[in-house]
């Protein structure tokens, strides 16, 4: 009878060191060969830098890497924070939803009520009707608004729209109240709010006035205090506006062709649409409270996840974004992404289907189409593990 129940608990020891050694195994070979995919986008000829992590407690994988083949300069590392353009569009709809949850507005509320009328006046005017005061704070979240984007969008009068004007004047700081008024003055609203979809960064501007109007903060200052500090996110900043808490590399260049866009003083111009800095970590820290509950009330969260047309395969909630991967490549996965990207390339996922964020960047502006389908591979590795 001992005997027995010695052979049994050997049996069980075994078991559980061969469980260990191929869940290790299998971390390896995921490791291995996500490290090919990436070291394959830095062949690409305007690929400079990449960042990339990999994270998820139920599969036990958590995959951080760094490449550069930049001679010059500091080393990358997983810690050295980056540019993340649009995905700051997901912490500007949280603080939302936390002055929400705070009971201080409502998504349905409209501008009018927090926005000074010298600002708003003219702001929407569609076939010589405006609307101005009828726009809500959930439209503006939605990019339902019908209002131009400041920075692609083309202009009235043929003049350069923002994004053309960076590199004009790189010198130049712009405040929100600046760009709402070139908006004004230099473009034409596109529908009558809460009538179509147009992904549009002039809303963006908007809400973060909002959230300084009704927090008595700036922007920066508020992600600090409600976002930053709670969560440990020690390594992000609003770009010019304010530094880390506690990480002193440099930001990440990036770039547009080979032109290094990174200490511009105009990418002021980008702000409450996109003017985060932060690394890897700090993101995936970021969705994973905010998936939990931990920053908004988990029926905020929801609420914030009322999808509307974007693309094929794509909607769009209240500074979230969905992709259904087998409606965007005709194919028969179930996987769905949750979350955001950026210009920059950067991107930040979560993956219901299998418990995973994806976090990242190649820091170059014309990879930024291709950084879905990077992720789409790393997504086929982790299930065929």
């Amino acid at each position: 009878m001992i005997r027995k129940q010695q052979q049994m608990k050997n049996n069980t020891i075994f078991g559980l060191l061969l469980l260990i050694s191929l869940s290790c195994f299998g971390q390896k070979n995921v490791k291995e060969d996500v490290e090919k995919l990436l070291k394959a986008e830095l062949k690409k000829e305007t690929i400079k830098s990449a960042f990339l992590h990999i994270y998820s407690t139920t599969k036990e994988i958590d995959i951080q890497l760094a490449e550069s083949k930049m001679n010059s300069g500091d080393v990358v590392s997983i810690n050295t924070p980056f540019y993340t353009a649009s995905i700051t569009k997901m912490l500007t709809a949280t603080a939302i939803g936390i002055l929400k949850d705070e009971k201080k507005l409502n998504f349905e509320d409209t501008i009018a009520q927090y926005l000074p009328k010298k600002l708003i006046n003219k702001l929407h005017v569609f076939e010589g009707k405006e609307y101005s005061e009828s726009i809500t704070i959930a439209q503006l979240l939605q990019h339902t608004s019908g209002l131009p984007d400041y920075f692609t969008d083309a202009t009235i009068d043929g003049s350069p729209n923002i994004i053309n004007q960076l590199l004009v004047n790189t010198n130049k700081s712009w405040s929100a109240e600046e760009i709402i008024q070139f908006t004004k003055e230099k473009m034409q609203s596109r529908f009558v709010p809460g009538n179509g979809y147009h992904y549009s960064d002039t809303e963006y501007v908007l809400l973060g006035l909002i959230i300084e109007k009704i927090s008595g903060l700036s922007l920066d200052e508020f992600f600090k205090q409600h976002i930053f500090k709670p969560l440990g996110m020690n390594s992000s900043y609003l770009n010019l506006k304010s530094s880390p808490l506690n990480n002193k590399l440099a930001m990440a260049e990036f770039y547009v062709g080979n032109i290094e866009l990174s200490s511009i003083k105009s990418l002021s111009a980008d702000w409450g649409g996109g003017g985060l800095v932060a690394t890897t970590k700090d993101l995936i820290r970021f969705l994973e409270a905010l998936r939990k509950g931990q920053i908004v009330r988990k029926e905020t969260y929801l609420a914030m996840q009322q999808w509307t047309h974007e693309t094929k395969g794509m909607k769009y909630g209240f500074g979230l974004r969905k992709v259904s991967l087998n409606e965007k490549y005709n194919t028969y996965s179930n996987f769905e992404l949750i979350g955001h990207t950026g210009s920059t390339a950067s991107f930040l996922w979560y993956c219901p289907q299998l418990d995973t964020y994806i976090a990242g960047t190649l820091n170059q502006l014309e990879a930024s189409k291709s950084t879905l389908n990077l992720v789409y591979n790393i997504l086929k590795i982790i299930k065929n593990e």
